[in-house]
Parts: C-alpha cells; structure tokens; sequence
C-alpha cells in the first residue's frame, strides 16, 4: 500500500480542487490519501463525492497552534467535524485569516514591496488565505523565485519583516479537543527549521506526555539525520511515526506519494480514531 497522510487542496492553500486532488492522488498510484486543508473540513465533501475507485480518503486537517512563541501544525485524523468545541476553535482560526493576510500586505507594501491585497484574495480563491497565497503574489512580482523561498526572516517566516500573528491553538488544547472528537494527532514537520524557530525535544516530550499520537517524520524539509533522530525521539516516546507528501499541487516541487506512511502505522492511526471512518471507493463519510 502507498500511504500519504498530509495533503491541501483549493479549500485552503493547495491549487488542486478536492476533486481533483483525489483524482491525481489515484492516478500518482496512491492507496491511501488524506486531505489535511488548514483549519478546515470544507472540502472533504468534494472529495468524498469524486473519490475514484481503489483509492480510500482519510478526512482531516491541519490544526494552526502556537507553544512557547513557535509557531507549529497538528494534523488531526478522521475526528467527528460536527463536534462542536473543535468546530469552533477551526473558526475562530480561519476568522482570523483575513485581517492576518491583510496586515502582511500591509507590512510588505511598507518594505517598498508593490504586493495589493486584491491580487492576493484572487489567488486564494474561495480558499482559507494564507501565508502562501501572499508568497505567490511575490513570486508574481518576481520578489522572490519559488514560495518556499518568501517563508524565511526577510519576509514571511515566523518573525520575519512581514509576518503577523493570528489567532492559533495551544497544542495541548489541540490535541485533548481532536481527541474529545474522536480523532488521532501528529505533530506536522516538527523539525523544519528552514520555516523558522522549531520546538526543542522537551516540549514534543510534554505533548507526547499530554497524548500526542504521533510525528511526521518523512517530510521534504527533513534531512536524512533528522529523520534519524526523530525515529530514534519517537522511539524514546512512544509516538507513531509517519511519512507525507505535504502535497499543494503547483505552489510547492513535492509530488503526491513522494514521502509515505508504513501501512502498519495507517493501521494504528485508524484503529485508535472513533469519531470518522476511512472512506473507500465512493463512498460517503460516516461518522462513528
């Protein structure tokens, strides 16, 4: 089986439709995929109503949470998206989207940077807007090369020149409100340090000790010494380890399936969840 549990769509920052996202992920020979948009559960109908044959969906997201002044992201698995305390911290989150994006905007056109905020909510779409669709507009504007080069200090990373806060989780309130739903945490790319200030090991120690479920340990802004000491960390903790693409279609090089999850630990992962079930073929979401 190829697994990959960490993928973005039109309803957040990826470029590829729900829809479409399914399709490319079966025709990339994929066995498993998760959709894991940002604070949002909006496009899983769509999948689910296009999912093609052979391929089964993993409904999700990517929880934005904030530990210690680092910033950091929790995939959440096949949690009840009814349940009513979580559904109302994703919106809160996603509120706080636009007036973040457009203080970003702000801060760039005050760095003598000819970015407008009209171009920026076009990009996004119908989408939850963030921090890449402003990184597209400069890659427009020929500002910076590629997206992942717009998220570093002099521009959009964590404390960078044109960076603005928003409303974010605490981790521990994320994982006991994912879990509260009946789903499964992982703690998304914990060691990407080109994105900016990470958390020591101590501090993924204390969310492990609070029940975190697992780290994403196969991810594109990993090294292979990273890897290795995040197995041998998960190890030491107890914590499932899994691989993902983090796919967003054209906005990043990463291809669907390029980094997966051991099927054993897909196992895991939907033996410990309860609040939705995997969906195979085209069926429709249950929840437990």
């Amino acid at each position: 089986m190829r697994i990959d549990l960490h993928t973005h769509s039109t309803a957040s920052d990826g470029t590829d439709t729900p829809a479409e996202l399914v399709r490319n992920a079966a025709a990339a020979g994929l066995d498993v995929v998760a959709l894991t948009d940002h604070d949002t559960v909006r496009g899983h109908a769509e999948a689910v109503a296009a999912l093609p044959d052979g391929l089964t969906l993993v409904t999700g997201a990517e929880l934005s949470c904030r530990l210690d002044g680092v910033g950091l992201h929790m995939l959440a698995y096949l949690f009840d998206p009814d349940e009513p305390e979580l559904a109302r911290e994703r919106e809160l989150v996603r509120d706080d989207r636009v007036p973040r994006a457009r203080t970003m905007v702000g801060k760039l056109q005050q760095l003598g940077v000819p970015v407008e905020w009209e171009r920026v909510a076009s990009i996004a779409g119908d989408g939850s807007v963030g921090r890449p669709h402003i990184a597209t507009a400069l890659v427009e504007l020929g500002v910076v090369e590629t997206v992942s080069d717009a998220f570093t200090p002099q521009w959009l990373a964590d404390g960078g020149r044109a960076h603005a806060q928003k409303h974010e989780l605490d981790p521990f309130d994320a994982i006991r409100l994912v879990k509260a739903a009946g789903g499964v945490t992982v703690f998304a790319h914990p060691a990407a340090v080109k994105r900016g200030r990470v958390l020591p090991e101590s501090s993924i120690a204390r969310l492990a000790a609070a029940g975190l479920d697992g780290i994403e340990v196969d991810h594109m802004d990993h090294d292979g010494p990273t890897r290795a000491r995040l197995r041998d960390l998960a190890r030491e903790l107890g914590l499932l380890t899994t691989g993902s693409s983090d796919y967003h279609g054209s906005r990043k090089t990463v291809g669907l399936g390029e980094y997966t999850t051991d099927p054993e630990i897909y196992g895991e992962i939907t033996r410990r969840a309860t609040g939705a079930f995997p969906v195979p073929g085209a069926g429709g979401l249950r929840t437990a």
